[in-house]
Parts: structure tokens; sequence; C-alpha cells
């Protein structure tokens, strides 16, 4: 059994399949409660901790996701990634992962118009989107 993800680099483009680490005894994907019930929560009664929600193995997929998200992954490559069929869920499901928007924003704003200009010079700059737009002593037309 194979599963194909971003290795390495959660933004990345790149795709690579890999054979998963662990599978049932006929080479199947391990069925989560399965795993969960007979592996994880033993584990964790094993290392001491009691077994919550907050420590089970759901909790690992909230991480990864989260972990995702820091990394500022799209809500759509991370449906994707979670197997959802509507980024609108994963959406619902994680926002309050997401970093905190203000200060992008005020840092995409900044960066755009760091660039010191003589007067009178126009300069093209582009955006990550590939939009191109034209500034002029500190204004975009």
């Amino acid at each position: 059994m194979t599963l194909t993800l971003p290795w390495e680099n959660p933004a990345s483009a790149e795709r690579v399949t890999v054979p998963l680490l662990f599978t049932t005894t006929r080479r199947g994907a391990i069925n989560r409660r399965t795993f969960d019930g007979k592996s994880w929560r033993p584990a964790v009664v094993a290392a001491g901790i009691t077994p919550t929600r907050a420590t089970g193995m759901h909790a690992l997929r909230h991480f990864y996701a989260s972990s995702l998200l820091d990394a500022e992954e799209s809500i759509k490559a991370l449906a994707s990634y979670l197997g959802h069929a509507d980024p609108g869920f994963t959406l619902r499901v994680y926002t309050h992962l997401m970093p905190a928007s203000e200060e992008r924003t005020r840092r995409a704003i900044d960066d755009l118009f760091a660039a010191s200009l003589e007067p009178g010079r126009w300069r093209p700059l582009r955006t990550r989107c590939g939009v191109e737009r034209v500034k002029h002593l500190g204004r975009v037309s």
C-alpha cells in the first residue's frame, strides 16, 4: 500500500509516493479505530498518561493539520491531504489553528511598498500571484 503526499516541504508542489510504514498483516492500510484501540491507547497508558480525547490518535491528525497551516499550507491542499472532499469543511474545522492574519496582512502591504523609488520613476511590481502593478511615488495604479 502506498501513499502520495508532499515530502519534507509541505508547500512544495512535488509529491512523493512511498509505501506505508505500518500496514495490516494483509498489507492494507490500518483502520484508525483498530490502531487507536489496540496500539495507541495501550501505549499511552503504558507511558503513564491518562487516555483522553486530547491524547487520542485523532490529536495527531490535528497536530499534522496545525503544523501544515503554521507552515502556510493552503486550505485546499490541506483538505486534500486529510481526505476532505470540501475545503470549506477543512476551513471550518481548522480555522482556529490558522496563524493570525493581521500581521501577515500588514507585512504583505509593507513589503509591497518597501522598495524606495526616485521621484518620476515608474517601477513594475510583481505580486505572488503574478499580477503586475505599476508603482510611482509610493502609489499603486
